[in-house]
């Protein structure tokens, strides 16, 4: 199984289930798929404090491409089941010191894929990002 990691409008951050529509896809997110981890991020610029729960994947489906668009970013929608809460925060501002891209860090993975183009999405981690982020649990 894979980790990814959705930061995204949370509108109920307590909820056992969630469901995301047409999340962009980035970094490998495009191949997320029921049984695999997830770590949730609320939204910093919907109002969310970054990290809050992490979940498995119960559902998920590509979104079909549309045909009239040239240029595209693959999207998904999917369905988590809550596992867990985060013990500690984490979000941009915990994350924003680790700006060297290539200190191999992985706070400077999470704050590059989420932050560096801060629109909300799922990502694909390494297995340092999510070790990094159990942590938080």
């Amino acid at each position: 199984m894979a980790v990814y990691a959705i930061k995204t409008e949370v509108t109920d951050i307590a909820a056992r289930e969630f469901a995301f529509d047409a999340l962009k896809s980035m970094y490998g997110g495009k191949r997320i798929a029921a049984g695999d981890t997830v770590y949730l991020f609320a939204s910093e610029n919907s109002g969310g404090r970054g990290l809050f729960a992490r979940g498995t994947v119960v559902a998920a489906a590509a979104v079909p491409l549309r045909p009239e668009l040239e240029r595209q970013t693959p999207r998904v929608s999917v369905r988590i089941r809550r596992d867990a809460n985060a013990r500690r925060p984490l979000g941009r501002a915990e994350l924003k010191p680790y700006a060297d891209w290539d200190d191999d860090k992985p706070q400077t993975e999470l704050n590059f894929k989420f932050y560096r183009q801060a629109t909300d999405k799922v990502v694909g981690l390494s297995e340092r990002a999510a070790a990094f982020l159990d942590t938080c649990f």
